[in-house]
């Protein structure tokens, strides 16, 4: 059976994706051992980007890796509503029809939503399909889903009634932006340029006064006190005092308190119990009052006299400009600090005291904790445990309410008769304390982490005891990104052992983060994100698939070019040219067991290859080392089977031999189709079904095995040794510039039999081959090993005198390149503050630049010592 003489992916990968479907092959069937996967479900906020393709990849990549091994899969795929990042969207999709969610009512503007959340489900489930991932559409789920939102009630409710959940004031971190509160996870931290301001705050009754340094001047008019190390020597004689606050008037109390920095600025601090969590902390120590000087929009309220009104920066400038004009200010500093943003809109955040709701996390931790330390759950790369436990070791308690319209309203109504909270799954029609009928649901949301954190039992129809549930939970892995591991991983192990009473997985795989090529982060400021959706309209979903796995080392992010995506659909178009010269030499195959009696000394070598690397690929899949995996299948396919294997027997298709050759090609090409599958399923699938031996798809064929009786060390090393001799010639040739083309002649000392010399013939494009005791003159080393050597003759190819003034010459500029290198990797700052993969890359090139000298060395040396 032919296929056409190019490579065309949008041919072939939505008709494949479509039948899969129809077929039902990504439903699991419940038979096998289980395997299940919950995909992290994106936002729907937009299009995918290549860190969505990442994960996505190797997800499938062990999807199809376990159904071939016979698992039943499950890979549950969904969407999350993504309260404020939605909501930020469509606020962002109004504005430029000149509307803001205030000109709707709650109810509205939430349609407005919904509307957007279907737009953009549908969307991302299309972008997920042409990655080709095998998930199983008919479980999909959305956290907003009314399952999903029942799971939600009862676990608020259930936390509710054992104390874990409680309302309370406390300092938040606020974006005026967004209109809401977000929990600290969602703060992004970053140096900026600021500035230190040193005040002088009188002391009461005398003529004395203590100077405060701080990076917030408008906040001193929420101050409630004036604090200083109990054992700073400078400000012992000041404990007990009273301070008057500048502008304002206030009586502030000097107290000691171990929080205080002395070496920080002048080693007094100004306590803003309202406005920083650690002077909060000071204030609940020492009873001191609570003044908040910000309404909801950082605007100045009435606590703040005179700068009543003002927006922060506005009363910043202005109460600087009063302090120096009344004395007051001593100086100003220039100061890099840490400043903390919303992680949505990059807003500066401002702490505030507010009434809140909170879950109480060190009980729930505790069991979490345990988990990672004792083993039942495992993070790969073992380096991110540490960053998990460390994390729950000084765990605080979650703030779970959002002020924003989307998402799962909070399942809380208070009388507004006796004040009680109803706490309940459904909706109260009474208050359970007074019997009022005057009941108002509280107006927050819940953080949308809180609905993601069930993600793992809500999916699968929990808190109904389903048959998904008692199968498929816990799943086997989560694949995801370092930077959810607080907001995502560790709330789902927690909810996991609270309402399941076991772990939500076994595995956490941390997945690498995606950088251009130069290293950097990819963002819009910067322009160099890569579209994973232009990636596969230019060059197919399979390359680009290929491309991330075989980047995908454990441990190192991913340095992404798009010149790698070429690279690949290139290895595509290997792997479709391949496929093709068989299939145009099948027309009379018969299907007959391989008789290892019958082969020739190639195919015993790529069939033991072959077995060599069905091990090493699947031991890579285990370990979830993909590049491994990758890199095997790649060298073996385009290296081993390609360029040696296919050349090799050619000849042998037009021979009495054809029917052996045949049948190790379709077997080979058989396996290593299957090996590849994971990686490129559309590709693979194509191909493989017109292949003779294929049965009704690869999606559900079997995994290649091992088979010992292949396994030939001694033909391994035998061709490899061929193939060394062939590389030695093809480097002479490269060398001294004569074409690959030209046939030369080949002097051996020590023995070859005659397969192998007709193999060196063949692919070395070698004459003659004539055998000797000594050294010819005019010849150049190709192969030295301790039993044989081979040398190429030159006498006829080339000008002796010319080649070696050539050849001088370029070893003068390789050397003076390669010292470069050397002095680079001398350099201790270099070795110290250069990143690892560069560092890495200047090694290699001094290794290739070594190899390469030594090969010129050798060929001058030849030249000159036999000419």
């Amino acid at each position: 059976m032919e296929i056409g003489t190019r490579y065309e992916p949008q041919n072939i990968e939505m008709k494949w994706y479509k039948h899969w479907l129809e077929k039902k092959y990504f439903t699991p069937r419940d038979a096998g051992p289980k395997y299940s996967i919950v995909i992290p479900p994106p936002n729907i906020t937009g299009r995918i980007h290549m860190g969505h393709a990442l994960n996505i990849t190797i997800q499938d990549i062990l999807s199809r890796y376990k159904r071939m091994q016979g698992f039943d899969v499950l890979w549950l795929p969904g969407e999350d509503h993504a309260g404020i990042a939605t909501q930020t969207a469509v606020e962002k999709y109004l504005s430029t029809q000149g509307k803001s969610r205030r000109d709707y009512s709650r109810e509205e503007f939430l349609e407005i939503v919904w509307d957007w959340a279907n737009k953009y489900r549908n969307e991302i489930k299309k972008q997920i399909m042409s990655i080709g991932a095998s998930v199983d559409w008919t479980r999909e789920r959305f956290t907003l889903d009314e399952g999903l939102s029942k799971a939600v009630r009862k676990v608020f409710v259930d936390l509710y009634k054992k104390g874990l959940i409680y309302k309370g004031k406390y300092i938040v971190n606020w974006c005026h932006r967004c209109g809401t509160v977000l929990s600290d996870e969602e703060v992004d931290y970053h140096e900026e340029e600021g500035a230190l301001y040193h005040i002088k705050y009188p002391i009461k009754g005398e003529d004395d006064y203590l100077v405060i340094a701080t990076t917030r001047p408008e906040t001193m008019l929420g101050d409630t006190a004036v604090a200083v190390h109990p054992s700073d020597e400078r400000y012992k004689k000041y404990i007990g005092k009273t301070a008057i606050l500048p502008l304002v008037g206030r009586e502030l109390p000097i107290i000691a308190d171990n929080y205080v920095d002395p070496s920080f600025g002048t080693g007094a601090l100004k306590v803003t119990p309202a406005h920083d969590p650690n002077d909060y902390l000071i204030g609940q120590r020492h009873s001191l009052p609570f003044v908040d000087i910000f309404d909801e929009h950082i605007v100045i309220n009435e606590n703040g006299g005179k700068f009543k009104g003002m927006k922060a920066d506005e009363a910043r400038k202005a109460v600087v400009e009063e302090l120096e004009a009344l004395g007051y200010l001593v100086k100003i500093e220039k100061l890099k600090h840490s400043v903390g943003r919303c992680y949505r809109c990059d807003t500066v955040v401002e702490p505030r005291l507010m009434d809140q709701w909170f879950v109480s996390m060190k009980p729930l931790a505790k069991r979490a904790i345990e988990a990672v330390e004792n083993g039942e759950v495992k993070f790969v790369p073992e380096r991110w445990k540490k960053v998990y436990l460390n994390w729950m070791y000084e765990i605080r308690d979650w703030c779970i309410s959002r002020q924003l319209w989307w998402g799962h309203r909070i399942p809380v109504w208070k009388c507004e008769d006796c004040g009680h909270y109803n706490v309940s799954e459904d909706d109260p029609k009474v208050c359970e304390k007074c019997g009022s009928t005057h009941l108002v649901q509280d107006e927050d949301v819940l953080d949308t982490w809180f609905s993601s954190a069930l993600w793992p039992f809500s999916t699968m129809g929990w808190p109904e005891r389903t048959a998904d549930l008692e199968r498929y939970y816990p799943t086997d892995v989560l694949v995801t990104g370092f930077d959810i591991i607080f907001f995502w991983v560790a709330r789902m192990i927690m909810m996991g052992y609270e309402f399941m009473g076991d772990k939500p997985f076994s595995e956490v795989y941390i997945h690498q983060l995606v950088r251009d090529k130069f290293g950097r982060k990819m963002s819009k400021s910067l322009g160099n994100g890569i579209d994973p959706l232009e990636v596969i309209d230019e060059y197919g979903a399979d390359p680009m698939r290929f491309t991330l796995a075989i980047l995908a080392a454990q441990g190192r992010d991913l340095k992404l070019d798009v010149r790698f995506f070429d690279t690949y659909k290139k290895f595509a178009n290997k792997i479709w040219n391949a496929t093709r010269f068989v299939l145009m030499n099948l027309e009379d195959f018969e299907k007959q067991p391989i008789k290892t009696s019958e082969l020739k000394l190639v195919d015993k070598w790529i069939l033991s290859r072959l077995q060599k690397v069905i091990k090493k690929v699947t031991e890579a899949l285990d370990n979830y080392d993909f590049n491994i995996a990758a890199s095997e299948i790649y060298n073996f396919f385009w290296d081993e089977l390609c360029d040696w294997y296919i050349e090799a027997v050619k000849s042998r298709l037009k021979t009495e031999e054809r029917k052996t050759v045949q049948n190790v090609l379709v077997y080979v090409l058989d396996m290593s189709l299957r090996l590849l599958h994971p990686f490129m399923p559309f590709l693979t699938e194509e191909l493989w079904t017109k292949l003779p031996t294929a049965t009704e798809s690869l999606v559900i064929a079997e995994w290649p095995k091992v088979f010992n009786e292949y396994n030939d060390e001694e033909s391994e090393k035998r061709f490899e040794q061929i193939m060394e001799i062939i590389r030695g010639v093809r480097n002479v040739r490269a060398e001294v510039n004569v074409p690959q083309s030209t046939k030369v002649k080949m002097f051996t000392k020590g023995a070859l039999s005659q397969e192998e010399q007709d193999y060196i013939k063949f692919l070395g494009n070698v004459e003659d081959i004539e055998f000797v005791d000594e050294r010819p003159q005019l010849c150049a080393t190709a192969y030295v090993s301790p039993n044989l050597e081979t040398y190429v003759s030159l006498g006829s190819l080339i000008d002796v005198k010319a080649e070696v003034a050539r050849l001088k010459k370029k070893f003068e500029k390789l050397r003076a390149d390669l010292e470069k290198f050397a002095k680079k990797l001398e350099d201790e700052n270099f070795l110290k503050n250069a990143p690892e993969d560069i560092v890495e890359e200047t090694r290699e090139k001094q290794r290739i630049f070594n190899e390469q000298i030594s090969k010129i060395e050798q060929i001058i040396h030849d030249l000159e010592e036999n000419g």
